[in-house]
């Protein structure tokens, strides 16, 4: 955890960290469950039948709600992948469009793609806030001078030819700010609460109400954690193993350096 703006938030770019966090939390809500239970009287028929149903209806809630944002996750990991495949289209269709400029400007359009295009895949093999922060310096600074090679040859011959130039460019710099809003689009800090909240009140009830072995009374957090941890690692851009690879931005350096 780490504090941020006076508050404490989980920092949810680690996911074997939530893991701990939430298998420590749900293994204490156990035990503690299993305390008040022993130290209790024990259940009559209709409380039991009573405490049944409010623990089976969380149990089923706090499934829904794993499964739902297991499902968030999936969506916004597709998402970043799709749009990794549309900035590899729309540099590639730029490098080809680049023929349509003066010939003097041909030469420094395409050195600069591919000077755009490394900048991209370090994108996404970058893991710390340091690295991404200078890559992120780096791609402002070269969209400024791609958007500026086009410009000068387009405003000296306005015609419909440079205007598909032109658009090619427009494509290529839209894509980044679409591809840098998906990797920002993460599960609500609100819903993980949720989930945690009624994760710990769904392994109190169970620890209250055992009545079977202790190694079967832990297995609930261990197997809530492990979905804790799927899903953090889903939605984690950088700090999980499942990461979105730009296969497609490789696959389409290789091809430039091989023209």
């Amino acid at each position: 955890m780490h504090a941020a703006g006076g508050a404490w938030m989980i920092d949810l770019d680690s996911p074997f960290i939530l893991f701990a966090i939430a298998l420590l939390a749900q293994g204490l809500a156990v035990y503690v469950g299993e305390l008040l239970g022993a130290r209790k009287r024990r259940l009559t028929d209709d409380e039991r039948k009573d405490f049944d149903v409010v623990q089976s209806a969380t149990l089923t809630l706090l499934a829904l709600i794993i499964g739902f944002s297991f499902s968030m996750a999936v969506t916004r990991y597709d998402l970043r992948k799709s749009y990794e495949e549309a900035e590899a289209n729309a540099i590639g269709t730029e490098y080809v469009r680049a023929d349509l400029l003066p010939a003097d400007d041909v030469a420094s359009a395409r050195k600069l793609l591919r000077e755009y295009l490394d900048r991209r895949i370090a994108f996404y093999s970058a893991r710390d806030d340091r690295t991404v922060a200078r890559i992120d310096e780096d791609t402002r600074k070269l969209q400024g001078e791609l958007w500026s090679a086009i410009l000068r040859p387009a405003n000296a011959q306005p015609n419909p030819v440079m205007a598909l130039v032109v658009s090619g460019m427009n494509d290529v710099l839209n894509s980044q700010g679409y591809t840098q809003a998906a990797w920002l689009n993460r599960i609500p800090v609100a819903a993980w609460l949720m989930m945690g909240v009624i994760a710990i009140a769904a392994n109190l009830m169970v620890g209250y109400g055992a009545r079977r072995s202790r190694a079967l009374l832990f297995s609930l957090p261990v197997i809530g954690s492990v979905a804790f941890l799927l899903i953090a690692d889903i939605d984690s851009p950088r700090g999980g193993l499942i990461r979105v690879r730009p296969q497609n931005l490789i696959a389409l350096s290789h091809s430039m350096r091989a023209q």
